[in-house]
């Protein structure tokens, strides 16, 4: 069995940036370490807050809002900010499209040192 990898904050941050960097509503992660990672332009409107580098695998592997959502009620992440403009992400988070390839070659970049 292949163990999961430990993804620094920021390896972590540099995949956020390129998964989410497409989303025109500004926001932003705060990892584990406390780094925040700001994605679009302006001032976030909300912030996710992700508490442990497996919750940022788990949300890496399945970018869903439905994935967010149980997240958030595991209180494996929290929200931060404007929860109705949190909702304007999670439209936006609906519309990415990653290509399989895609997907395997950032998490694949996880094991790289």
């Amino acid at each position: 069995m292949i163990a999961l990898p430990h993804p620094s904050p920021g390896r972590a941050a540099r995949i956020l940036r390129e998964m989410f960097g497409p989303i025109p509503v500004p926001f932003a992660f705060r990892l584990w370490d406390g780094q925040e990672v700001r994605v679009g332009s302006g001032e976030p409107v909300c912030t996710t807050v992700i508490k442990a580098p497996e919750t940022f695998l788990r949300l890496v592997r399945d970018p869903s809002p439905y994935n967010f959502a149980e997240a958030y009620v595991e209180s494996a992440i929290e929200l931060e900010g404007d929860l109705f403009a949190a909702m304007d992400v999670a439209n936006a988070v609906e519309e990415i499209r990653l290509s399989p390839l895609r997907k395997l070659r950032l998490l694949l970049s996880l094991w790289r040192s």
